[in-house]
């Protein structure tokens, strides 16, 4: 009999109950007046908080020896607790945001980065992360795209594997975090872009789109998966058997512990699904969801339905032994500190090695979108003009770097002071982030915040004048704006992207009496741009980039690196246009190729249909010609097809090229996309090179998904499409048959 066997054995029933409830630290708190209020608004015992198997987003060698030895003292068996955080893209070394990671396209570069970061979040005492997420975005009003990977199934799916990997990495021997893939299911296509809001999808549109890169996470070994705040078919996934038990157990056969998001249990009651708590607790269990997050559900009813016959009591050991099972794969029965120490932090929390890797991914993961006239990298002797609220802005991790340090940001100017000379750049901040600061009062934040941030009418007066003096006196204008780090992330949807109207204003009027500029963007979401790319003659997309940000923008200003970065996720070209994705539906009366009237056809009476800047797009120092694609006419079941593509550079620059290959199904039993993207390669260029890309085509990636979930490989005809991006590509046709 194994270990965990025998202790289930010797569990009370509320000790059972307690390794399915997790709670956050102010509860193991040595101060009793601390813990009142919490444990009062839960309605839960000191008995019952003592009984807790898990404790959420408390991390630090210090703290979590300190209540786990405190733990430890009081609990009769001795069962450890986990310790689960959200370190989504770093701990104190911030990588840049999922979407930036996301347009690396390299999951082996997202793979290591996970993997530093586990590295430093386990030094200090952190068992679990919560991430990666694999929710699909195709709505950038949506707060949370940024810590999505974009609007892609296979891109996402590629990456989400790597994450699972990367934080996991030597798991069982006391190095990595369990990885928990969130939100199961659909959690990033909610009405209207708001956060937490219903999500309206097709059975068959959530196994195409949706549930591949939850799947990927799954078959990549994660440990835990989170169930979403949203409903799917009308039902909460936090009690949607369907999802968490048919396709997630049985279907996928993931074995592993599930976790409702934060107070999602409870939220049953206002979703109109649970009559009260108890009901709620049914509903979640009954569904499949084993750990009960920060809500007052589990741990006060979940003993009587078991005592009163209404939840199996077999069930109830079957949960408890998962989260059994995954303390003793984390080695916690033997050091449930897992080597977490003070000296550790010390050694790993911002570990040169680290730094370097930050500063190479945000390199690579920024998007050059705009070079008229090749004005970037700029030329020594350049004098350079860096105005805007981000020039010296330490606020450039993004707001899910739960424990990264702003004092720990290498700002914009602090790079480029190590790279020029002092009469070579001037600074100033030119113009206020924001105008209004109100929405931070949500968040915490004091009525002094307003006046604190912004500047006043007399201040704003003398930076426009330096910043217009500056303007004129330099060779190029660096504008660093974009967004609030508090306006994209978890409850930060809005219905208007464009950047805010004063900095547009404000982008404009440099313009004007600016040689040359360069926008540079820090966001956390795509923006709308039209009112503002044609003014300027550059724009880098820079993201939140995290701690090592202002490095490196100023490598890729300045030439050390040749930016690479390709969009995962579309610019729209106007609010009206999201959600806004390559991997469209045609229409019956598509834009281009209609043979109705053009009034009568899909389209905007106001603005092109079209993103402003397309999925898989990015600018380089370099230049490619694409010529001599290839492929047989034709191939049958058992085989694969091999379709060669050329890529010439075209310039003395040497850099990475992100080859991508599409597919459409021209005629299928159900519509199908225009295009979907099907593989990519990156290759390396040197200068003036010239080289064959080989892609192989099979069967499984001519399959899609029907209403019940099968996946279908119909014969016919297809079209291939292989390019840099969704838009520039070189097109081909072949057909499928049938043994």
């Amino acid at each position: 009999m194994s270990r965990i066997t025998t202790l289930l054995a010797q569990m009370t029933l509320e000790e059972k109950v307690g390794q399915l409830v997790q709670l956050s630290g102010e509860f193991f708190v040595d101060e009793p007046q601390l813990t009142v209020g919490p444990k009062a608004k839960l309605g839960i015992s000191q008995q019952q908080v003592q009984c807790a198997g898990s404790v959420l987003n408390v991390s630090g060698a210090k703290k979590t020896r300190h209540i786990q030895e405190q733990h430890l003292q009081n609990s009769r068996l001795k069962i450890p607790l986990l310790f689960m955080a959200d370190i989504v893209y770093g701990y104190r070394t911030v990588f840049p945001i999922p979407l930036a990671m996301g347009c690396s396209w390299s999951p082996a570069l997202i793979e290591r980065c996970c993997q530093v970061a586990a590295q430093e979040a386990v030094s200090a005492g952190s068992h679990v992360t919560f991430a990666p997420m694999a929710d699909l975005v195709r709505d950038a009003r949506w707060g949370r795209c940024m810590e999505s990977t974009g609007e892609d199934p296979l891109l996402n799916s590629r990456i989400v594997s790597a994450c699972v990997r990367g934080f996991q990495h030597n798991l069982e021997h006391g190095e990595g975090l369990a990885a928990c893939v969130k939100h199961f299911a659909g959690y990033g296509a909610p009405v209207a872009g708001r956060d937490y809001n219903t999500v309206e999808l097709s059975r068959q549109s959530l196994f195409e789109d949706y549930l591949p890169p939850y799947l990927a996470a799954v078959q990549a070994g994660c440990k835990l998966v989170m169930s979403a705040f949203n409903t799917i078919d009308g039902i909460p996934a936090t009690a949607n058997r369907w999802l968490l038990q048919t396709v997630l157990r049985d279907r996928w056969h993931f074995d592993g512990v599930t976790i409702a998001d934060y107070a999602a249990v409870k939220e049953l009651i206002p979703h109109g699904v649970a009559e009260d708590e108890r009901h709620a607790s049914q509903l979640a269990f009954n569904a499949g969801l084993d750990i009960d997050m920060k809500s007052p559900c589990y741990v006060n009813h979940l003993a009587a339905l078991v005592n009163q016959g209404e939840i199996p009591e077999e069930a109830l050991n079957q949960a408890v032994m998962r989260v059994l099972q995954l303390k003793e794969t984390l080695g916690l029965f033997d050091d449930p500190f897992r080597g977490a120490s003070e000296e550790k932090e010390q050694a790993w929390f911002y570990h040169p090695d680290h730094l370097a890797l930050a500063r190479e991914t945000a390199a690579r993961s920024l998007v050059l979108l705009k070079n008229d006239n090749a004005l970037l990298p700029l030329k020594p002797g350049t004098k350079v003009a860096l105005i805007g609220p981000y020039a010296d802005n330490p606020d450039i991790i993004g707001l899910w770097a739960v424990y990264g340090e702003t004092s720990h940001s290498v700002t914009l100017k602090q790079a480029l002071d190590e790279v020029l000379a002092p009469d070579e750049l001037l600074t100033t901040q030119g113009c206020d982030l924001l105008l209004n600061y109100d929405f931070l009062g949500e968040f915490g934040a004091t009525t002094q915040v307003d006046a604190q941030s912004c500047m006043s009418e007399e201040q704003r007066q003398t930076e426009q004048a330096r910043a217009l003096q500056y303007a004129r006196e330099a060779d190029v204008v660096l504008l660093a704006m974009g967004e609030h780090m508090m306006q994209s992330g978890e409850a930060a949807s809005r219905t208007d992207i464009h950047l805010p109207q004063h900095q547009v204003e404000f982008i404009q009027s440099i313009a004007r009496v600016a040689k040359k500029t360069v926008l540079i963007l820090f966001n956390g979401r795509p923006l709308v741009l039209s009112d503002v790319v044609e003014h300027v003659d550059a724009v880098i997309e820079a993201w939140f980039p995290g701690s090592e940000g202002g490095h490196a923008i100023a490598d890729v200003l300045y030439g050390k690196r040749n930016p690479s970065g390709r969009l995962s996720m579309s610019f729209p070209r106007a609010n009206g246009q999201v959600p806004i994705y390559y991997n469209a539906l045609s229409t019956g009366r598509p834009a281009d190729k209609s043979d109705h009237s053009p009034r009568f056809i899909s389209k905007y009476l106001d603005c092109p249909t079209t993103p402003l800047f397309p999925f898989g797009f990015g600018l380089s120092w370099h230049r490619v010609e694409l010529s001599e694609l290839t492929l047989a006419a034709q191939f049958c079941a058992g085989e694969t097809l091999t379709v060669g593509i050329t890529v010439r550079n075209l310039t003395p620059h040497a850099g990475i090229e992100t080859v991508q290959l599409y597919l459409q199904d021209c005629v299928a039993s159900i519509a199908r996309p225009v295009m979907m993207l099907k593989e990519f390669q990156q290759v390396m260029l040197k200068a003036d090179e010239t080289r064959r890309v080989i892609f192989t085509v099979n069967e499984e990636m001519l399959t899609f998904f029907n209403a019940e979930g099968e996946k279908v490989l119909e014969p016919g005809r297809f079209n291939i499409f292989v390019g840099t991006s969704s838009v520039e590509v070189l097109k081909g046709e072949f057909i499928y048959r049938a043994a």
